[in-house]
C-alpha cells in the first residue's frame, strides 16, 4: 500500500495534524510525518514533493496556517493528489489559510478540507488510496456503517429523553 505523507508548515500545527495521523492509524494506512515550510525551507519542500512518488507516497496532506502556501507549493512540484488543511492560527480565524489553500490556479489542484479539518483530510486520503485497494475500501464501508450506527443510537437516546 502507498503511504500518505503528512506535512505541516510548523510544529505548532501538530495539535490539529495529530488527528490526521490518528485517523490514518485507525485505517492501518502507512504514513510519514514531516515539518516543512513553503517559505522557510522551500528547497527541502520542493525536493520532498519531487521525490515523493519514488519514496512510496500516494497522497500528500499539507497543513499550514496564515499564508498557507505549503499545499500549493507541494502540488506545484509533484503530480499526485495533494490535500490541504488550512490551520486556524491568526486573528483571521483561519480564513486567510483557507483562501490561500483553496484559491489555486488552473492546472495545480489542491483538494481543500475545512479549517482544522484534519480528520476529513485523512479520510479523503484513505478514499483516494481505496480506489485501488479493496481491503481499504471495505474498511471505509465499515467506518461509515459504524458512524451511522452511532448517530442512530444518539437519536434514540435523545428521542427517549425528550419525546
Amino acid at each position: 500500500m502507498k503511504k500518505v505523507a503528512v506535512i505541516m508548515g510548523s510544529d505548532s500545527d501538530l495539535p490539529i495534524v495529530e488527528k490526521t495521523i490518528l485517523t490514518l492509524k485507525d485505517f492501518d494506512v502507512p504514513y510519514v510525518v514531516k515539518v516543512l515550510s513553503a517559505h522557510r525551507t522551500p528547497e527541502q519542500a520542493r525536493d520532498f514533493a519531487q521525490n515523493a512518488k519514488e519514496n512510496g507516497i500516494g497522497v500528500i496532506i499539507a497543513a499550514a496556517g496564515k499564508a498557507a502556501h505549503l499545499a500549493g507549493a507541494i502540488a506545484a512540484n509533484c503530480e499526485m493528489p495533494v490535500i490541504g488543511i488550512p490551520i486556524k492560527s491568526t486573528a483571521l480565524d483561519g480564513l486567510d489559510a483557507l483562501l490561500s489553500t483553496v484559491q489555486m490556479p488552473s492546472g495545480i489542484p489542491v483538494a481543500t478540507v475545512a479549517i482544522d479539518g484534519a480528520v476529513n483530510a485523512a479520510l479523503l486520503a484513505v478514499q483516494i488510496l481505496a480506489v485501488s485497494d479493496e481491503t481499504l475500501a471495505k474498511k471505509l464501508v465499515d467506518f461509515r456503517k459504524e458512524a451511522t450506527k452511532k448517530v442512530l443510537q444518539k437519536d434514540k437516546a435523545i428521542s427517549e429523553k425528550y419525546n
